[in-house]
């Protein structure tokens, strides 16, 4: 009988890097596109099956559980970037002491977080101020999402964890699997079809809960059957006891990352009490661009979590010459995307909108003009969030976090609110635009001019190699034409 292969990771130091980029952003992309998918069939079932309350309900639930995931997602990301270094670096050992005391963090994360959230849920969404006749329902949802968490959160660090070892396509297959049955479960288990009870809008939540537990165990059946680098054998038990200094890296310069989220939430709250002020019809016009803007966004969050893994295995590797080739291909294939996707959207746009305002013409119209005034910013944001990537993966993670925060609170805000007296709701949209500029104008000084190249991770696992400067002429001819670079030959 042949023994099962195993499971290798891409050694993202070595061979082409444009080629090997798309082909490993590609699979990041998919799982974003998924999960955007799954909320949005989950909720048409709950709509449709229990009615606006109950879709009121999981709204207000996912709020907080986008917020939950936010605060984690800095820790993972801080994993993911040790993980890639010291795959670069070739230090499997290295690797398995990273995996372990992430794992033992988010396990007892995830338990003190799910015990916790169960307790409170009812006082939580009280202080969210939910409409009275929608609590009981979104109090029975979000506790068995709590229940969830610690299988949403392990499968989340293992996505991230593959994904900083040079493996997007595991992760994108399991993704699958775990939206395929939640979006099955769902029916199933609101209605109680066949021998399955009937649980209303606890079965929603109950469908994410299965389908995440079922996705998670599956997967890690999967590693261990492929023999994977990065999971824990007899005799390996020992890397669970957490290391302190991996600990306190993944804590220090895990929380900038995870507080950029929560600066995005912030200035989303902040935006759409202006926005609401303009009435209904406005606000109902601005939610349909966002819900296109957030597929433009795709390319860029995708190609940034790619330029991440690259870069990290790159610096571990000391190939400081690879770094700044993987930013300008980065930034290349992110503007020829997203490019493309904008000028996609401005010539479907007025069919995409009825699909989401039908019989609304005044609405309609407005949704047309905020996309027209706000869409083409998105290669700014793509840009930023592309070299975001790259400088995250030397442990440069506070200037990014302070540059967004400025874009979007001191530049964004108060541009709106300086301009609405003379341009109305426009000032608003324009703000988007500008703010997003701003920040790729920023994230380009601070990558040419920034000292992120003397950042360091945490631990002395990996010794980064000193500041060359190689990448002063790199930003030089990205900001010139923003192409992408030829692929870089095979090296032995």
């Amino acid at each position: 009988m042949a023994s099962t292969p195993k499971l290798r990771h891409v050694d993202l130091t070595q061979g082409p890097i444009t080629r090997t980029l798309v082909m490993f952003s590609l699979p990041v992309l998919g799982t974003s596109v998924l999960q955007s998918l799954n909320g949005s069939v989950n909720a048409i079932w709950v709509g449709r099956l229990l009615g606006e309350q109950a879709l009121t309900a999981t709204a207000n639930a996912t709020l907080i559980l986008i917020f939950m995931l936010g605060a984690v997602f800095g820790v993972g990301m801080a994993a993911t970037i040790l993980v890639g270094q010291a795959v670069g670096a070739k230090k499997p050992d290295e690797v398995k002491r990273i995996v372990g005391t992430a794992m033992t963090f988010f396990i007892i994360l995830s338990a003190v977080t799910a015990i916790a959230g169960y307790t409170l849920s009812e006082p939580i969404l009280r202080l969210m101020q939910t409409p009275p006749e929608v609590t009981p329902l979104a109090v029975t949802y979000l506790r068995v999402i709590f229940l969830s968490l610690p299988f949403m959160f392990v499968s989340a660090l293992l996505i991230m964890i593959q994904r900083g070892a040079g493996d997007a396509k595991t992760p994108f297959r399991f993704s699958i699997l775990a939206v395929g049955l939640d979006i099955a479960f769902n029916p199933l288990l609101i209605l109680g079809v066949g021998p399955l009870p009937e649980m209303g809008i606890a079965g929603a939540a109950m469908a994410t809960l299965l389908s995440q537990a079922i996705s998670m165990v599956v997967m890690v059946a999967y590693l261990y059957w492929r023999k994977s680098e990065i999971v824990l054998y007899r005799g390996e038990w020992h890397f669970l006891k957490p290391d302190p200094a991996i600990m306190k890296t993944l804590v220090v310069k895990g929380l900038p990352m995870g507080a950029q989220m929560l600066v995005v939430s912030i200035s989303a709250v902040v935006m759409m009490a202006m926005i609401n002020s303009y009435g209904a019809q406005t606000a109902a016009a601005y939610a349909v661009a966002m819900q296109l803007w957030t597929y433009l966004q795709m390319p860029a969050m995708a190609i940034g979590m790619g330029v991440s893994s690259f870069a990290a295995q790159n610096v571990g590797a000391k190939r400081w010459d690879r770094v700044d080739a993987t930013a300008r291909s980065g930034v290349g294939v992110n503007v020829a995307l997203t490019g493309a996707l904008i000028v996609v959207l401005y010539i479907v746009d007025p069919y995409l909108v009825q699909l989401f305002l039908p019989g609304n013409p005044e609405a309609i119209a407005l949704a047309e003009h905020i996309n027209n005034i706000g869409a083409w910013a998105y290669v700014g944001f793509g840009v930023m969030f592309v070299l975001f990537g790259v400088v995250r993966a030397t442990g440069a993670v506070t200037p990014p976090l302070l540059i967004m925060a400025f874009s979007l609170f001191v530049v964004r805000i108060s541009f709106a609110v300086l301009l609405q007296p003379y341009w109305g709701a426009d000032a608003i949209w324009w703000s988007f635009a500008v703010s997003m500029m701003t920040s790729m104008l920023l994230s380009v000084a601070y990558y040419r001019w920034g000292g992120w190249r003397k950042s360091r991770m945490g631990p002395a696992h990996v010794e980064e190699a000193p500041d060359t400067g190689a990448g002063a002429p790199a930003i030089d001819a990205m900001a010139a034409n923003a192409v992408a670079i030829d692929d870089e030959p095979q090296k032995a």
